[in-house]
C-alpha cells in the first residue's frame, strides 16, 4: 500500500493515515464534472484524503467547498491536505455521516459530489477502514440520494462516479428524488476491455442526456487523447 504523498501540479495529497488512496476515480471525477460560473457553494461527500475538494478549489473560484468524512484518520488528513493547500481558507472539512450533517443543515448546495462506496458485497480481504470507506452499508445508494436531493438548490447539479454495472439502479433510484441524469460518460480501463464506471451528473430538470464514452489506455501505460485532456491540469506527468 502506497503511503507516499501524491503530488499534483498545484497540490500535495498526503494519504498515510487512510486505507483510500489516490486513484483514478476521483481524479476523473473531479476533472470531469461541469462546473457552472455561478458556483458558490460545493458539498464533496466521502471526501477521503479531499482530493475531490481540492481539484474543484483548483477549477473554481467557489468561496464555500464543504467536506464531509466520518472516518476518523481520514478526517484528519483531509484537514492537513486542506490546510497545507493555497486554499484553505475555502476548504472546510466535517467530521460527521451525510445522514447526520443533512438532519441538522440547512443549507442548499449548488453542486453537490461524490465518489460514493460501492461494493456492495463484503470482501474478507478488504481492510477495514477500507470497507468502511467502500461499503454501501456505510452509505446506501437510497441514502446517498435523499439527502443529496434535500441539500441541493432548485437549480444546482449532482455529480458521482460509480460501477458502470449500478448505472441504471442508480439513475432509478435517482428519479425516485427528482433527480435526472443531462451527462453519462461511460469509462473502460482500456480501448477493448468493457465499460467500468459511468460518471454521471443529474440535476432536478428532466432532460436528454448527453452520453459518451472514454478510454482511459491504449494500452498499458500508454493513454488515449481523450483521458490526457481530461486529467492534464492536474497529473505531473500529463
Amino acid at each position: 500500500m502506497n503511503n507516499k504523498p501524491f503530488q499534483f501540479k498545484e497540490f500535495t495529497i498526503k494519504q498515510d493515515k487512510t486505507a483510500m488512496k489516490v486513484g483514478t476515480d476521483g481524479v476523473l471525477l473531479g476533472a470531469w464534472v461541469d462546473l457552472d460560473k455561478k458556483i458558490n457553494s460545493i458539498l464533496d461527500i466521502g471526501t477521503g484524503t479531499g482530493l475531490i475538494a481540492l481539484q474543484l478549489a483548483q477549477r473554481t473560484d467557489c468561496e464555500i467547498i464543504d467536506a464531509l468524512e466520518i472516518e476518523p484518520n481520514a478526517y484528519e488528513q483531509a484537514v492537513n491536505n486542506f490546510e497545507n493547500s493555497d486554499w484553505g481558507d475555502r476548504l472546510f472539512c466535517y467530521h460527521t455521516s451525510l445522514q447526520e450533517f443533512a438532519n441538522e443543515i440547512d443549507e442548499k448546495y449548488n453542486l453537490i459530489i461524490s465518489n460514493p462506496p460501492f461494493y456492495n458485497d463484503t470482501y474478507k480481504d478488504v481492510e477495514q477502514k477500507r470497507a468502511t470507506a467502500r461499503h454501501t452499508k456505510t452509505l446506501s445508494f437510497e441514502e446517498l440520494l435523499s439527502a443529496t436531493a434535500k441539500l441541493l438548490s432548485k437549480k444546482g447539479t449532482c455529480a458521482f462516479i460509480i460501477p458502470n454495472s449500478e448505472e441504471k439502479t442508480f439513475l432509478n433510484k435517482a428519479k425516485i428524488n427528482n433527480l435526472f441524469p443531462y451527462r453519462i460518460t461511460r469509462v473502460k480501463g482500456n480501448i477493448k476491455t468493457d465499460f467500468k464506471r459511468s460518471l454521471l451528473q443529474l440535476s432536478f430538470t428532466r432532460s436528454k442526456p448527453l452520453i459518451n464514452e472514454l478510454a482511459i489506455e491504449i494500452k498499458r501505460h500508454i493513454y488515449t487523447e481523450e483521458y490526457k485532456n481530461l486529467v492534464k491540469d492536474f497529473y505531473l506527468k500529463l
